[in-house]
């Protein structure tokens, strides 16, 4: 199928965007995949090239600021020259990752095949796409979604990641993502409209407002902070989450001091969350997407994670944390799927793409600071600080969002 223009995809009929939008979640589904198959095997990798722990968190560091920073600037590449470009961009970079990383035979190479994270932003890229093609009133379901390939990801990228790993050598994941994202790269440049945003009466001014800067144009990223409730909820957004986005960073370790966890049993416990991650973004918030107001769902997932820190600070064995995972899942899930769609619908329609990059800069932030602050805690305060801290910051944002009267919901024409 050849690629369409802007006219050829207004043009495209409800059946081709489905089409388009199942194939989106088709290289979604791919890029997390191969993502995670190289994530499990990455500390081996490390570690045979001379690697010690400290040299490892300065490795998951670097990436980490490359992925804050090029969140932003993939949003804006989105923008102005359109999602088909991005989403190529984007595995492009994953190929070029993958590449450099199967070549890696010493330190200063393994560093330097973190580069192309840059512009590897596979989600939002996907979810560019699922906004330009969905209605605002679908848009949360159709963006809850994205998250079952997310859970589809991580279950059979650390499957097949660790087996081949295990019976063919390290570098076989490696060379399997390869192949793979120059795959994902063809499928996005036959199959993905070169412009997915429809014709409206705004494209001339919200063409000009989104293209007076270039792409790395820091004035440009930051003016879309200022619209009526951007800020509030890009706070609620970083804060909710923070704890535990900490105690994540710090659950291998976790899992190994607090809960005595073998490496293999860690495994079964991520393809849980996976399988969690299926059916909360599968089923459960596109059907409340469909039957309750976002504002309410933001304070519904804001509460659920107030009381998951208390199950937090409370818990002792890994299988109280097997129970809490089930609202964990919820309420993170909830939360990126509403605040993503507020956001979305905060902003000019030229300006989703780079809203979704400031978006997807927020993990990364998480992953820049998380090593040193999450390892305080931990040290200094046990695992149940991260509970306590989480369960104080939440019911906060609750109470600030019971009196709010920030707008949410509406879209910016």
């Amino acid at each position: 199928m050849k690629s369409k223009t802007l006219e050829e995809s207004n043009h495209l009929g409800e059946v081709q965007r489905k089409q388009v939008i199942l194939v989106t979640y088709l290289i979604t589904t791919l890029d997390l995949t191969f993502v995670f198959m190289q994530l499990g095997i990455m500390p081996y990798l490390a570690k045979s090239l001379g690697l010690d722990s400290l040299g490892f968190g300065y490795l998951q560091t670097t990436f980490g600021v490359l992925q804050l920073v090029g969140g932003p600037i993939f949003g804006r590449f989105a923008d102005q020259f359109g999602t088909r470009a991005a989403l190529i961009l984007s595995c492009a970079s994953g190929t070029v990752f993958f590449l450099l990383t199967s070549i890696s035979t010493s330190i200063p190479l393994l560093f330097l095949s973190k580069v192309p994270g840059l512009f590897m932003h596979g989600l939002p890229g996907a979810q560019k796409v699922i906004t330009d093609l969905t209605a605002p009133s679908q848009r949360a379901a159709a963006l809850g979604r994205l998250g079952f390939c997310f859970g589809i990801g991580i279950i059979i990228g650390s499957a097949v990641g660790g087996v081949l790993s295990t019976k063919f050598g390290v570098f076989v994941p490696i060379y399997v993502g390869l192949v793979g994202s120059l795959i994902n790269t063809m499928i996005a440049m036959a199959w993905i409209p070169s412009q997915t945003k429809p014709k409206s009466g705004h494209d001339v001014t919200e063409q000009s407002t989104s293209q007076s800067g270039g792409v790395f144009s820091m004035r440009e990223i930051l003016r879309l902070m200022k619209f009526p409730g951007v800020m509030e909820i890009f706070i609620i957004k970083v804060f909710a989450g923070l704890p535990i986005g900490l105690f994540m960073i710090m659950f291998s370790i976790i899992s190994m001091d607090f809960f005595g966890l073998e490496a293999v049993e860690s495994g079964y416990l991520m393809s849980y969350f996976g399988v969690l991650q299926m059916v909360v973004q599968g089923l459960v918030v596109g059907t409340l997407t469909n039957h309750c107001t976002e504002k309410t769902l933001l304070r519904l997932s804001v509460f659920v994670f107030a009381i998951v820190g208390l199950g937090m600070a409370l818990m002792r064995t890994v299988w109280h944390y097997c129970i809490i995972a089930v609202p964990l899942v919820f309420a993170f899930s909830m939360l990126a799927t509403i605040t993503d769609s507020i956001l979305t619908k905060a902003v000019p329609s030229s300006d989703t793409g780079t809203m979704l990059g400031i978006c997807a800069s927020v993990q990364p932030l998480t992953r820049t600071v998380g090593p040193t602050i999450g390892g305080v805690l931990y040290k200094e305060f046990g695992v149940s600080s991260f509970g306590y801290l989480q369960l104080v910051v939440n019911v906060g944002l609750f109470v600030y969002l019971l009196k709010s009267k920030v707008p949410l919901g509406e879209t910016k024409s």
